[in-house]
């Protein structure tokens, strides 16, 4: 729970918006995608700690630096699927699909976020770093999501364009 809550609290507000945009009949947006694949991925690490657990992986050792990575970041990795399936929808094709990708700011921020933490993560357990505390588990997946830094690079590119 403690990791769910300081992994993915946000989260839950960002599904909220994805499913007010739905009730609202609202064209669909990278936005609401975005939450909705947000909201979708909350699941998912429940799942691989219950399974990794039932394994017998040390889940507070080095051999569990994932735990907290999908804690903290399957919501983001959700959200960049979605997000590359709402662009294949409005492109019409995967190639162009994935040409707008790299290009959206948004979305290759989140693509770096998702292949940089999970290196930090086994850093730090192999530094000696172990959450055996509830406070420490919670440090963990704060530190290890950066989930606000593709909305605000979103923000700032935003800003710029009305200049």
């Amino acid at each position: 729970m403690v990791r769910t809550l300081s992994g993915e609290g946000e989260s839950i507000f960002e599904g909220i918006y994805a499913l007010r945009q739905r009730f609202r009949r609202a064209t669909g947006s990278m936005a609401e995608a975005y939450g909705w694949g947000k909201l979708l991925g909350m699941c998912a690490p429940w799942v691989i700690d219950w399974g990794s657990r039932a394994l017998g992986v040390n889940v507070y050792g080095v051999e569990g630096f994932y735990i907290p990575y999908f804690y903290s970041l399957s919501d983001q990795i959700g959200a960049n699927v979605s997000g590359l399936v709402f662009l294949r929808r409005k492109e019409g094709s995967w190639l162009m699909a994935i040409r707008q990708y790299g290009r959206h700011p948004v979305m290759l921020t989140s693509l770096v976020i998702i292949l940089i933490v999970p290196l930090g993560l086994l850093w730090a357990r192999v530094l000696g770093f172990s959450p055996k505390t509830q406070t420490y588990t919670a440090l963990e997946a704060i530190v290890a999501n950066l989930c606000w830094v593709p909305p605000v690079v979103g923000w700032f590119g935003e800003r710029r364009r009305k200049r």
